[in-house]
């Protein structure tokens, strides 16, 4: 046999092998993948096929490992049997006719009550909610517990840290919780980990990658939640994380960048929720259950109630056995009957929401999206304005929030009902990699405020019309498509 006949063998050999690989390739990919996600990881695998199968590998998983969703599910049930019958809610105003299914889907979903009797702040101002924070911290008695995507010592947050230490030296538990890859990107890490060790707190990583201790899971699934709990009776949410407004990064200091937050401080019941979701992702990390802490009582206001709301907590995240957080926002978009006004920094839809928005203009619903004029990620800022075009063509009104600063804020509200606060994008990393929490709102007053939020907003923005879009460079469009193609390979 001549060398000619070995280097047939070996081509013939190398095609069946790669014949065997995309057929492989299209029995395992597609499976419980959405079939837009399958479509892109499967072009990438053909085109590109050892670094597509590379990639793939590292992160084609969505969904954290078994141990942990095996935790997930046992910390639901404990909240479940915490909760029973906790839906203590008044029905004095009438209810939208749609909404117990919505309460329903939320509790099946994640587990959590709606119950009434709480109050509500928004804080827009971004040193106003520290000050916030800190004031209830400096007059906490038991416990506090924090838990944010980006935790970080800076000369912003440094009193923020000042008032966990005061709290410790007082005899309080501190508790923190932070996202091991977000806070690990800052410049600050080192010094907050020193800090917090230091002033004797407890703290754990999030979703830590830690491969020579056995802890791994697909790298960029992160727990993207942003709250404080105070002795189960004073909370914050939103969207806020514990850094400067800058972000501690030269570039954004050159580009004049800031960013735009809102914060929701909440009192009453729901306070016992929020710490629910704290306990859930302490167990998750730690194997400890916070048993004394997870009694789920009616605390009493520690200051003066505004108008009492009713509020239901939706945590999400891969842990979950689908999307919670879209879910939700799904069924409040169907169910709109006048308008539908969303703030997202990262407005990057899956089909299935586009198509609702789309489905509530054709309904004669009035849609408002406000978004940021720049965007601080290139890649997604891209993927986001490939959909403008088919949104302003629908009727959407598109507002464009001013430079320098990142509306970064993340709510939407639906007719004068009832309003969503949270940490949660609507884009496909909210709905499938992140840890979200978010926070359903049912009071007229509550929403008026958030309108008032909304109207500020409209007098810090420009409209996007389609006559300007029409300008864009080809460029541009080019760029935006191919952005969009790779937000598909979740």
């Amino acid at each position: 046999m001549n060398a000619g006949f070995w280097t047939s063998a070996i081509i013939i050999f190398g095609l069946i092998v790669d014949f065997v690989f995309r057929v492989i390739a299209i029995i395992v990919v597609p499976r419980n993948r959405r079939p837009t996600s399958a479509t892109a990881w499967l072009l990438a695998i053909n085109f590109i096929p050892y670094i597509g199968l590379l990639v793939f590998l590292l992160i084609g998983s969505y969904k954290l490992p078994k141990s942990r969703q095996a935790k997930q599910a046992q910390i639901n049930q404990f909240i479940l049997d915490q909760t029973e019958g906790m839906e203590r809610v008044r029905r004095d105003h009438p209810w939208p006719s749609w909404l117990e299914q919505v309460v329903q889907l939320n509790r099946s979903l994640g587990s959590m009550p709606l119950v009434g009797g709480n109050s509500a702040m928004i804080v827009t101002d971004y040193q106003g909610s520290f000050d916030a924070m800190i004031a209830a911290i400096d007059k906490a008695e038991r416990y506090v517990h924090v838990e944010f995507y980006i935790f970080t010592l800076d000369p912003t947050t440094a009193p923020f840290f000042d008032a966990l230490e005061r709290a410790k030296k007082r005899g309080v538990t501190v508790r923190v919780l932070l996202d091991h890859i977000a806070s690990l990107r800052t410049r600050g890490y080192r010094a907050t980990i020193k800090r917090l060790t230091e002033m004797g707190a407890e703290w754990q990583l999030m979703l830590p990658i830690q491969i020579f201790k056995g802890r791994y899971q697909r790298p960029d699934l992160r727990n993207h939640r942003k709250l404080v709990v105070v002795d189960g009776q004073v909370g914050f949410m939103g969207s806020q994380n514990v850094i400067d407004a800058g972000y501690d990064k030269k570039s954004n200091q050159r580009r004049g960048l800031q960013w735009k937050e809102l914060v929701v401080r909440l009192d009453g019941p729901i306070v016992s929720g929020l710490n629910a979701i704290f306990i859930t992702d302490w167990y998750v990390e730690t194997d400890q259950l916070l048993a004394r802490e997870a009694r789920l009582v009616e605390p009493t206001f520690l200051a003066p109630p505004r108008e009492e709301i009713d509020c239901q907590l939706v945590p999400s995240g891969p842990g979950f056995p689908g999307e919670n957080n879209l879910r939700l926002f799904l069924a409040l978009l169907y169910y709109a009957q006048e308008r539908i006004i969303i703030t997202s920094p990262y407005f990057v839809p899956d089909e299935s929401m586009l198509n609702a928005i789309l489905t509530a203009i054709e309904r004669g619903v009035h849609v408002e999206l406000f978004v940021s004029e720049i965007a601080d990620q290139w890649l997604v800022g891209h993927a986001q304005r490939s959909y403008y075009e088919q949104l302003l063509e629908a009727g959407v009104v598109i507002w464009m929030y001013k430079a320098p600063t990142i509306l970064h804020a993340k709510h939407f509200t639906i007719d004068d009902e009832v309003a969503v606060v949270g940490s949660s994008n609507m884009d496909i990393r909210s709905f499938q990699l992140n840890s979200e929490i978010s926070l359903m709102v049912r009071g007229r007053h509550f929403v008026t405020e958030l309108r008032e939020v909304e109207q500020s907003y409209r007098d810090n923005s420009r409209q996007l019309t389609r006559e300007e879009w029409a300008k864009q460079p080809m460029r541009s469009t080019i760029a935006d498509n191919l952005a969009r193609l790779t937000s598909a390979l979740q």
